[in-house]
């Protein structure tokens, strides 16, 4: 269910939790600009429903840009989704259980130089990772217990990493999960691990040998 962003976002939505307004497009249905800007609105999130890397996503600020969003996202999949935009602090937060103890990690608060957390600053080093993040703690309270929940909720195994906005009021809204995080020497995972004080060797030795 991970790998389909607007399932899983609508599934967990009925467990309350809060996400953006979406919709779903697939391939041989069409979609005029004037729905889009209705249903969703301006600036709005346009992505490949299965994917990542931030591969085929497009920030859409304008009626002219919706088109060519759409056609560059299912170049990637199948299936297109169609997000409204939220305004705040994204973050993301890892965790993994096994047979015997829960582990959350420290929260990173990601800065991007770019429209949005896209390849250039995942990858190419054009943002700012922040590690713990900024936030109020009581605020990352609620976000580690919202990570082990739906990590319980969708029946998890092994790592996992939670991206989510902060907006207005401290308000957390889900943006998605990754139950295969990226492990690069740049990646959030081993970042969180140090942050921590762990080692990354003893973090995937105790999911293998601990495992449910």
């Amino acid at each position: 269910m991970t790998f389909n962003k607007f399932t899983c976002n609508q599934y967990l939505k009925g467990f309350g939790i809060r996400v953006a307004e979406s919709m779903i497009l697939r391939k041989g249905f069409e979609i005029t600009d004037e729905e889009v800007i209705s249903k969703i609105g301006l600036p709005c999130f346009i992505k490949p429903n299965a994917g990542g890397s931030s591969f085929g996503v497009t920030k859409v600020k304008t009626k002219e840009d919706i088109q060519p969003a759409i056609e560059k996202a299912f170049k990637e999949s199948d299936e297109v989704m169609i997000e409204a935009f939220m305004k705040g602090t994204e973050i993301t937060c890892g965790c993994y259980k096994t047979s015997d103890k829960e582990v959350v990690f420290p929260i990173t608060e990601v800065v991007s130089a770019n429209e949005f957390f896209d390849y250039g600053a995942k990858y190419n080093g054009e943002s700012q990772e922040i590690t713990p993040a900024r936030l109020p703690e009581d605020t990352a309270e609620r976000v580690r217990l919202l990570t082990s929940a739906i990590y319980d909720i969708l029946g998890c195994s092994g790592l996992i990493r939670i991206d989510y906005i902060i907006t207005e009021d401290e308000k957390v809204n889900l943006l998605e999960i990754n139950t295969t995080p990226g492990m690069t020497a740049t990646s959030f995972i081993p970042q969180q691990v140090r942050a921590a004080g762990l080692d990354i060797k003893d973090v995937m030795t105790d999911i293998i040998e601990n495992k449910f």
